[in-house]
C-alpha cells in the first residue's frame, strides 16, 4: 500500500496512531463489520484500534484480534435501546471518554437503514480530526470523508458493507470472512462443561432473538428437539443469555439440555463451533455459526432481506416463508408472524439432517483421501 493512500490520499499509515471504530447496535452486527476491522488492521498493524459498541458489541470486540480496546456505549438512537431514557449526561460522558483517546481518526460503520450522523457528531464534539463514514444525508463539517453507499437490488450481504467504505477510503481489500475467536480460556471451560454433561458430538439450538418478531415459537422449537433427538440420537443443547432460562427449558423439554444463562459469548461461541451443526433465528448466532464455520440452519422471519443478513460462508439451509409484508423491519409483529409460523418443526429438522448428512460424508470424504494419500 501506498503511504498516502489513506483517507482520500489525505494522510498515510504513520499518520494514524490511534483509530476509533464505531459499531453500534447488536451482536450480530458488529460480527458482520470485523471484515472491514481486518482490513484497518492489515494496513495498521501498530496502531491502537478502539471498538465503541454496545455491550454485546464489545463482547464480539474482545474476541477478536484485531481489536485493542472496547469503549460501552448504549447510544439512544440504535433500535435495541429504543427504551433509552432520556440521559444528556451519558452521551458527554462518551464524548469526554473519546476526547481523552487522543484519537487520530474515527471511521463510523452502519447497516443501510443507520444514520451515522449522530456518532459522527460525537467524534467531532471529541476533536478526533478524521471522521469518516457511509452517509446520505448532507453531513456538514461533522464529516471530513463522507462516502455514498452503492445500493444493489437484490441486496448485497451486509458484512460486505462495512468493505466498501474501508475501500473507499484506501485501505486494502481483504476476504469478506468474520473474525471470532474464543480464548483459550473459553475453549477450555466448553471442553469443561461437555465433558461434565458426557456430550461429545451434538446439536446446537439457540431459540432466542433480541426482537421478537424474529423469534420462531418456542413450542416449535420444542418439538424440532425432540424430533432431531429422536431421529439422530445426538444430544440437543439448548443455549440462551440470562434472560432466556425459562425459554431454554420449555425448549430442551424431556429431550435436550437447557444451558440458558450459563455461558459467556466467548463459551457459547466455542460451543457452536464444536457442534456439528446450529439451529437458530436469523439472529446473533447465525452470525456467530457463519464466523465459526459451523453448519447452520437459520429460520429466517420476513424482517430484512435474507440475501442481506443470512448465514454467510458456512454450509447452511436459509427457511423462508414468504408473506406480502416483508420486509417489514419490525422489532413486534402486528399481525401474526406467518412468516415464521408457515413454517413447520419437520421442515427444520428435515434442514438439519440434511446438514448432519452434508458434514458426515465430508468427513469420510476427507479421512478417505487422507487414506489414500498415507
Amino acid at each position: 500500500m501506498s503511504a498516502a493512500g489513506l483517507f482520500g490520499g489525505s494522510v498515510g499509515p504513520a499518520d494514524l496512531q490511534r483509530v476509533f471504530l464505531v459499531r453500534l447496535d447488536n451482536m450480530g452486527d458488529v460480527l458482520l463489520t470485523t471484515p472491514a476491522f481486518r482490513a484497518v488492521r492489515w494496513a495498521l498493524p501498530d496502531a491502537h484500534l478502539a471498538l465503541m459498541a454496545g455491550p454485546a458489541g464489545c463482547a464480539v470486540g474482545r474476541l477478536n484480534p484485531d481489536i485493542d480496546e472496547t469503549i460501552l456505549y448504549r447510544a439512544p438512537n440504535e433500535d435495541v435501546y429504543f427504551e433509552l431514557a432520556q440521559d444528556p449526561g451519558r452521551e458527554l460522558a462518551a464524548m469526554e471518554t473519546l476526547r481523552g483517546g487522543d484519537f487520530d481518526a474515527a471511521i463510523i460503520f452502519t447497516s443501510y437503514k443507520q444514520s451515522a450522523l449522530p456518532a459522527a457528531y460525537l467524534c467531532y464534539l471529541a476533536g478526533i480530526p478524521l471522521r469518516a463514514a457511509g452517509s446520505f444525508e448532507g453531513p456538514g463539517s461533522l464529516l471530513t470523508h463522507r462516502h455514498r453507499y452503492t445500493e444493489a437490488l437484490p441486496p448485497r450481504h451486509e458484512s460486505l458493507r462495512g468493505l466498501e467504505l474501508t475501500e473507499a477510503l484506501g485501505f486494502p481489500i481483504v476476504e469478506p470472512e468474520m473474525v471470532l475467536e474464543p480464548r483459550p480460556e473459553d475453549e477450555e471451560e466448553a471442553n469443561d462443561l461437555l465433558g461434565r454433561l458426557g456430550v461429545d458430538r451434538f446439536v446446537l439450538v439457540h431459540p432466542g432473538s433480541s426482537a421478537s418478531s424474529r423469534t420462531y415459537p418456542a413450542e416449535r422449537y420444542a418439538r424440532v428437539v425432540e424430533e432431531m433427538s429422536s431421529r439422530t440420537g445426538l444430544p440437543v443443547i439448548v443455549t440462551g443469555g440470562t434472560g432466556e432460562k425459562d425459554l431454554t427449558r420449555m425448549v430442551a423439554g424431556s429431550s435436550g439440555i437447557p444451558l440458558g444463562g450459563e455461558t459467556s459469548l466467548g463459551v457459547f461461541a466455542a460451543l457452536v463451533g464444536r457442534a456439528a451443526t446450529v439451529v437458530t433465528n436469523n439472529t446473533g448466532a447465525t452470525h456467530v455459526a457463519s464466523a465459526l464455520k459451523t453448519p447452520v440452519v437459520t429460520v429466517f422471519a420476513g424482517t430484512n432481506p435474507p440475501e442481506q443478513w443470512g448465514p454467510w460462508r458456512t454450509p447452511n439451509r436459509l427457511l423462508t416463508n414468504p408473506v406480502p409484508c416483508a420486509p417489514c423491519y419490525k422489532r413486534v409483529c402486528p399481525i401474526g408472524h406467518e412468516c415464521l409460523t408457515g413454517i413447520a418443526p419437520a421442515t427444520v429438522t428435515g434442514a438439519a439432517m440434511e446438514l448432519l448428512g452434508e458434514d458426515a460424508a465430508r468427513k469420510n470424504g476427507s479421512q478417505r483421501r487422507a487414506g489414500a494419500a498415507w
